[in-house]
């Protein structure tokens, strides 16, 4: 199963690509997609677009995870979480690849065991089922491995069909 896993945001986006058969993974590529400070925000969101669409296309993925929207205090901040995340789910549906979604607390119950984990402890879990060595930069990028991994863990297989 070839996973695409996706950790959005509107300056960067983590991406991870992982392949998954009998308890093992497979590295495919992963790391981050930039926007330019100031550019408007429409345009940021149709180079996450272009970009996702890239890897989509590139990849062939089997499923396409992200993490379901976490709202904090920084209410500005979600709004353009949530419409990265839009606009890769878009994408996704539009290569007609299959979704799942995961909450923080789910990622975290999956590659670490507690639901608590902080982030160094899901990075260092990261490095350790991926047999990296180092812990993956930026924390994007590991973000998006760890929803990858989750996804791959995961009992429940929470697809949404297309």
């Amino acid at each position: 199963m070839v996973i695409l896993a996706i950790d959005p945001g509107t300056a960067t986006t983590g991406y991870a690509v992982l392949g998954y058969e009998r308890g093992a993974f497979e590295i495919g590529e992963y790391g981050v997609i930039t926007t330019e400070k100031g550019r408007p925000a429409h345009m940021r969101l149709k180079d996450i677009y272009n970009a996702v669409v890239r890897l989509v296309e590139l990849h062939s993925p089997d499923c396409f995870v992200v993490e379901e929207l976490f709202f904090n205090t920084n209410v500005r901040t979600a709004i353009s979480v949530g419409q990265a995340r839009g606009v890769c789910l878009l994408a996704a549906a539009n290569g007609g690849v299959p979704t799942a979604e995961y909450t923080p607390l789910q990622v975290k119950s999956a590659v670490v065991g507690y639901g608590k984990a902080d982030k160094s402890q899901v990075q260092h879990m990261v490095k350790l089922l991926l047999k990296l060595d180092a812990i993956p930069k930026p924390d994007d990028a590991a973000d998006a491995l760890a929803l990858a991994i989750c996804h791959a863990h995961s009992a429940e297989g929470r697809m949404i069909r297309r």
